[in-house]
C-alpha cells in the first residue's frame, strides 16, 4: 500500500514522504490516526504543500540546529503540576506542557511534535526528555517536575 505521510513517523519517514507499507499497518494504524493519507497521482500537490510546511518548521541547516541544541541543553526547565502527597501527578505531563515550560524558562520556541518522551511522566522529580531538532541532531533536556 502506497501512502503519503502527513507527520513524521519514527522509523518510517518524515512528512511529505511517499512510503510503501503493509496493507494492515496503513489501513489500521497510519490512516485512522492521521499520520498518512492514501497516495494518488493527484496527490503531488499535497506532497508539495506538506514539504513546504515542513521546511518552514525545520531549522534552516545543521549549524542552527546545533546552536539550538546547545541552548536547550544549557537551560534548566521547571514544570509545575498538580500532585498528591505521595508525589504522583494528577494526570500526566504532555509534550505541549513541556514545550510551554521550555519557552517560559527562556529557551527557544519548539514544536510539541518534536518532543519525545520515553515513558509517560506521572511523578514529581527529574525526568529526561529528547527534542529532535533535525534528523541528525537531538537535544536531551532535563525536566524538573515540581508539585503545585
Amino acid at each position: 500500500m502506497k501512502l503519503i505521510l502527513t507527520q513524521e513517523v519514527p522509523g518510517l519517514g518524515a512528512a511529505g514522504d511517499v512510503v510503501e507499507v503493509k496493507d494492515g499497518y496503513g489501513r489500521n494504524y497510519l490512516v485512522p490516526r492521521g499520520f498518512a493519507i492514501a497516495w494518488s497521482k493527484g496527490g503531488q500537490k499535497e506532497i508539495d504543500s506538506i514539504r513546504r510546511a515542513r521546511q518552514a518548521r525545520d531549522f534552516a541547516d545543521l549549524d542552527s540546529a546545533r546552536a539550538v541544541k546547545a541552548q536547550l541543553e544549557g537551560t534548566s526547565v521547571q514544570l509545575v503540576a498538580k500532585a498528591g502527597d505521595t508525589g504522583r501527578l494528577f494526570g500526566a505531563v504532555t509534550s505541549a506542557d513541556i514545550a510551554t515550560a521550555v519557552s517560559a524558562s527562556g529557551g527557544p520556541a519548539i514544536d510539541k511534535r518534536r518532543i519525545e518522551v520515553g515513558s509517560p511522566i506521572k511523578t514529581v522529580g527529574s525526568h529526561r526528555v529528547t527534542v529532535r531538532l533535525h534528523p541528525d541532531v537531538a537535544a536531551n533536556v532535563t525536566l524538573e517536575v515540581v508539585p503545585a
